[in-house]
């Protein structure tokens, strides 16, 4: 079997409630995909469908070049780690790593081999003869990868794999998952999240998932600097969505002329302006923002803005400032006209 996966036109339905609508994806041979969207928006029916775990009223799945839509998950070949771990608590590290490998009847010593290998490179060999109550949620965690690696599959499932975690460990695991699969080239990757951050650091490409239907598809690059639809913008990173009506030369926000890269929008369409919050600056500037301060979050090396101008909430990420305005300020706020993106134009308002 050749690495990757193709959903054709998959619909999932449990009676007559549509989870998973007409979804035609691919996964490339050793693409790490990531699903993104919010509760209920399809992207977990979707591995379960790949994982076998559910069957689709109509399309087909495909792993490599074979159509597995009516085999059962035994026979499907895949790894897959879930957010709960799911390991046994009565086995071992080592028997909970080599426990799918045994029911594929692998000969004793191969299966010693394999175990070693996946504990070695989750980074749990010294851990190999304790039980999983002996352990933290983080290496809990290893050993359900280390035992989806096991069986070396060309396609591993990873379901909100570090949702139970503490943001400490979570970013730990991040870079062991990049790193594993610098480790793993071969292997087709699609990773179920919805926290964005996530989905930025390990993706090759992203899956945004809204209401059981693709929303959009591309690089984490091309996501979040050119996003083409409001939700993209807006659930792929932060942002200022700003309604303007497009001029011959621009826009105009309220009463406020923007310049920006409008080609493509007809004069006097509706349409929808994105800018990142850490594009925007405090003062003087070419396209001038000014309005009240209503929130300030102080973040670290940063502070977040939220600034009322025309009725819109414009948020700024600065970055740790000295002397803060006040709540209450009047403050102007500025961006590049290069920084500003375009999406969906609508009808002509006349």
């Amino acid at each position: 079997m050749t690495s990757g996966i193709r959903f054709d036109s998959v619909t999932v339905a449990y009676d007559r409630t549509v989870v998973l609508d007409a979804l035609d994806l691919s996964v490339e041979p050793g693409e790490v995909m990531a699903l993104l969207g919010p509760s209920g928006s399809g992207k977990t029916t979707a591995l379960r469908a790949v994982a076998g775990f559910v069957r689709p009223v109509s399309g087909r799945v495909f792993l490599g070049d074979r159509d597995v839509t009516d085999l059962p998950p035994y026979r499907r070949g895949i790894g897959m780690v879930v957010q709960q771990y799911a390991l046994f608590p009565h086995l071992r590290v080592e028997d909970n790593v080599a426990f799918g490998l045994r029911a594929r009847r692998i000969a004793r010593d191969e299966i010693r081999t394999r175990v070693g290998e996946a504990l070695e490179m989750t980074g749990m060999a010294a851990y190999a003869r304790r039980h999983p109550r002996e352990l933290s949620g983080g290496q809990q965690q290893r050993v359900a990868i280390a035992r989806a690696l096991a069986i070396r599959p060309e396609v591993l499932l990873l379901d909100e794999p570090l949702s139970a975690l503490d943001a400490q460990l979570r970013s730990g695991m991040l870079a062991e998952l990049a790193r594993l699969h610098r480790e793993l080239p071969d292997v087709s990757i699609l990773y179920v999240t919805h926290d964005q951050v996530e989905a930025l650091t390990l993706a090759d490409r992203i899956a945004v998932m809204d209401r059981a239907r693709l929303q959009d598809c591309g690089t984490p690059q091309e996501l979040y600097r050119v996003p083409r639809t409001e939700f993209t913008a807006s659930f792929v990173g932060n942002a200022n969505l700003l309604p303007v009506t497009v001029g011959d030369a621009g826009a105009r926000f309220g009463e406020i002329d923007i310049k920006a890269d409008t080609s493509g929008a007809a004069p006097g369409a509706r349409a929808t302006l994105c800018v990142r919050p850490h594009l925007v600056g405090l003062g003087e500037g070419p396209n001038r923002l000014t309005g009240t301060v209503r929130e300030i979050q102080w973040r670290g090396p940063t502070h977040r803005l939220y600034v009322e101008v025309e009725g819109h909430r414009v948020m700024a990420d600065l970055r740790e400032l000295r002397n803060p305005p006040a709540l209450g300020d009047r403050v102007t706020l500025h961006f590049a006209p290069e920084d500003a993106v375009l999406l969906a134009a609508g009808v002509r308002d006349d």
